[in-house]
């Protein structure tokens, strides 16, 4: 279970490989200089309600993966969260979908 930091004050867990997707899109969307909200469904334990954040090109954020080995990315998992990213409501997270049809996974070089 990795984790998200915010600002220095925000602390969210998700899995590693969920982590590694929201990484190459949030960074895509920063080095374009694009602002935008991302939300998350909290854990039970902390309330089970949501968090909304507003992430600009100025923000601190820190990824802390589990595990020691970079997680394959699903290129159609990156194109869908890619495509909240750009709508009104922003990023959240969606399910995964099947790797595109090619049978490839992409690699952290083809982001």
């Amino acid at each position: 279970m990795g984790k998200f930091l915010f600002e220095g004050q925000l602390k969210a867990d998700f899995d590693d490989r969920l982590l590694a997707h929201l990484q190459v899109v949030i960074g895509a969307k920063l080095r374009r200089g694009e602002s935008f909200h991302f939300t998350w469904k909290d854990d039970p334990s902390i309330g089970d309600g949501r968090t909304s954040i507003w992430v600009h090109p100025h923000s601190v954020i820190t990824y802390k993966f589990y595990g020691g080995r970079l997680p394959a990315l699903n290129r159609a998992w990156v194109d869908a969260l890619m495509f909240t990213a750009n709508s009104p409501r922003g990023l959240y997270v969606v399910p995964e979908p099947p790797a595109n049809t090619g049978g490839e996974q992409a690699t952290d070089e083809a982001y």
